[in-house]
């Protein structure tokens, strides 16, 4: 699995000239899922996604979480992270998961968000679409199997 999480201001995605989903202030969170990203990998990913503290406190540090800012959620997925350039010039999506599991893990990722935060927003599955955002900082944190531990 490989969460991009973009912390921002305001963030919105559409799909064919609709608004699908927008937040205000909360993480913009881009989701990839591979072949051997299960339920437990998931929660896993969750947990650190949820308890990230990357808002800043009074004193100006990154101290706060999702939860303390009342931020909210904006789930995306995106199989594109899991593009490999190892060879030529055009990416290679082996990597990713399978669509209709894909799918299952995202929406279960989605299904235990809003057991958690009070506004939880996403995206089409499989959809073309198109996301803008306000970045603020710029905060971006990559979270996979490299970095999560």
């Amino acid at each position: 699995m490989r969460l991009v999480i973009q912390r921002v201001n305001h963030a919105q995605v559409t799909v064919q000239d609709q608004v699908v989903g927008k937040i205000g202030k909360g993480f913009l969170v881009l989701i990839g899922v591979s072949q051997q990203d299960t339920k437990e990998i998931a929660d896993k990913y969750l947990k650190k996604l949820l308890g990230l503290r990357i808002f800043e406190d009074e004193n100006g540090k990154t101290n706060l979480s999702l939860r303390d800012v009342s931020g909210e959620l904006l789930l995306i997925s995106q199989f594109t992270l899991y593009a490999n350039c190892k060879k030529g010039n055009r990416p290679s999506f082996i990597e990713a998961g399978a669509p209709d599991m894909a799918n299952e893990l995202y929406e279960y990722m989605v299904e235990k968000a809003r057991e958690e935060i009070p506004v939880v927003q996403t995206g089409c599955f499989g959809e073309h679409m198109k996301v803008s955002l306000e970045n603020d900082g710029p905060f971006t944190v990559v979270l996979d199997e490299s970095l999560l531990g």
